[in-house]
């Protein structure tokens, strides 16, 4: 009787260890199957990154001169002004260029709802005050532009009207801004800019590249390679905005 007890206690044992071995055993998944895992998780993270989180731009102006230089490339945070958060006098924005929404345009801020914007002789004036400069806000044509021939250097009085913003660019006397065309709708405004994380000095005489010609593309490469070094503004890269 004891032995049939001693082999119960030895099947059921060697159950238990088989048992055990099922639930522990895990298949090993082959190398380039977990690369590929990986590359797909990444693919969709970023994804929904771009959709929902950042956007990515490039500076093709020197509208914004001297916060962003042309051939910048920059981060723009879309949810800046989501969930109650508003735009602010200062913000560099990104929005949709309100004559053709098919465009989207890189200003600053200077005047928000129901405020009045006057522009004296180069001289930015917020209900009734002298606006505060940017730090990179220049003006580099000495010249002053009459009123009736231009907005640039003479403008208003303007009320800006509710829900809209009066934006400006940096570099006063070479850019389109509301002085021209009135002002952003909020609905207009993609994101708020984050930082530069890529700057290449734009050169005019550079080598096109026309897909699918091969010739063109092994000149624009070997031009690439060769202008790293001189061309990437290092000083640029990781410059908050």
């Amino acid at each position: 009787m004891d032995q049939d007890y001693l082999i119960k206690d030895f099947k059921r044992e060697e159950t238990d260890r088989e048992a055990r071995k099922v639930l522990t055993f895990r298949p090993r998944k082959p190398l380039w199957r977990e690369y590929v895992e990986t590359a797909i998780i990444a693919l969709v993270a970023a994804v929904l990154l771009r959709v929902f989180v950042v956007s990515a731009y490039k500076v093709t102006s020197s509208s914004m001169e001297d916060a962003l230089f042309e051939g910048d490339y920059i981060f723009v945070n879309k949810l800046a002004y989501q969930y109650g958060g508003k735009p602010q006098i200062g913000d560099l924005i990104v929005f949709k260029y309100p004559n053709n929404p098919e465009k989207d345009f890189i200003k600053r801020i200077v005047a928000g709802p129901g405020q009045e914007v006057q522009i004296a002789d180069k001289v930015l004036y917020v209900d009734g005050e002298v606006a505060q400069i940017p730090l990179h806000s220049k003006n580099t044509d000495r010249k002053i532009v009459p009123a009736d021939l231009s907005f640039r250097d003479n403008f208003g009085p303007y009320r800006v009207i509710g829900g809209e913003y009066f934006v400006m660019g940096d570099n006063r006397d070479d850019s389109r801004d509301s002085r021209f065309w009135g002002g952003v709708p909020e609905d207009n405004i993609l994101g708020k800019t984050v930082f530069v994380y890529w700057s290449w000095e734009p050169d005019p005489d550079s080598p096109d590249w026309a897909f699918p010609y091969i010739i063109d593309a092994i000149h624009w490469l070997g031009y690439s390679i060769a202008s790293f070094p001189t061309h990437v503004r290092w000083e640029r890269i990781g410059a908050s905005l």
